[in-house]
């Protein structure tokens, strides 16, 4: 399946990837190595889990995916993991994917497993972010970490940015929308430079956030914000 069709297939899928992220993700992949493995935290109903999987079967790659499936509200628990496991299913992709069930902060320390490419879009605090990103120190050199809301969550865009200011392995290499890229790598002051240059757009996608909360969707189209949905 080449990328439109594979995106058309997810269009019922509930989730935050729009189309530009999506083929960020699927030529990602792409250039990967037969045999590579690609890790996935957060998968919520598999959206991006989906992508990431058919780009992985093109190349001859896998995909972990780790979510915990959280009870509640915005998570679902169980019932959110049945229609990730349906979704993947329907997709044809179970033996390209594989589940990992459990919180990313509990099961980084013991992991012993390689990867190539690591797609981060889990819990979005700031510690958790902070957390999640380290699992990038088990990529090989040049490696890619991809993160989805970089610069549309409060706790994703302060974990990032602490984290690009003081790594020494962790550089900046551009974004599309909020998903944004990183290189495992020694970063150049311009790196760190770039990464900043995303702070303009995250406060304007703050404030369209309050706005949306007020009820203000007028204003907040008057900032080029379309929809109901957060900007992402």
């Amino acid at each position: 399946m080449d990328f439109d069709h594979v995106w058309e297939s997810v269009a019922d899928v509930p989730g935050w990837l729009t189309e530009g992220q999506a083929r960020f993700l699927w030529d990602a992949v792409l250039r990967l190595e037969p045999g590579a493995t690609v890790l996935e935290i957060g998968s919520h109903q598999g959206r991006s889990t989906v992508i990431l999987g058919h780009a992985a079967r093109a190349v001859g790659a896998r995909v972990i995916a780790v979510d915990a499936f959280v009870d509640g509200r915005l998570f679902g628990g169980a019932s959110t993991r049945e229609r990730f496991e349906a979704n993947i299913a329907t997709a044809g992709l179970t033996d390209v994917v594989e589940l990992v069930v459990g919180y990313s902060t509990k099961l980084r320390p013991g992991w012993d497993r390689s990867f190539d490419l690591l797609y981060v879009d889990g819990k979005h605090d700031y510690w958790t972010v902070r957390d999640d990103l380290r699992w990038s120190e088990r990529l090989p050199a040049g490696g890619t970490v991809l993160v989805h809301d970089a610069f549309s969550s409060l706790g994703v865009t302060l974990g990032l940015l602490r984290t690009l200011a003081t790594s020494s392995d962790l550089a900046y290499a551009g974004r599309t929308g909020s998903l944004a890229r990183l290189r495992r790598g020694r970063p150049a002051l311009t790196d760190r430079l770039r990464a900043l240059g995303g702070l303009p757009w995250w406060v304007r996608n703050l404030v369209v956030k309050v706005l949306l909360r007020l009820h203000l969707r007028p204003v907040a189209h008057a900032l080029g914000h379309r929809g109901p949905a957060d900007p992402f």
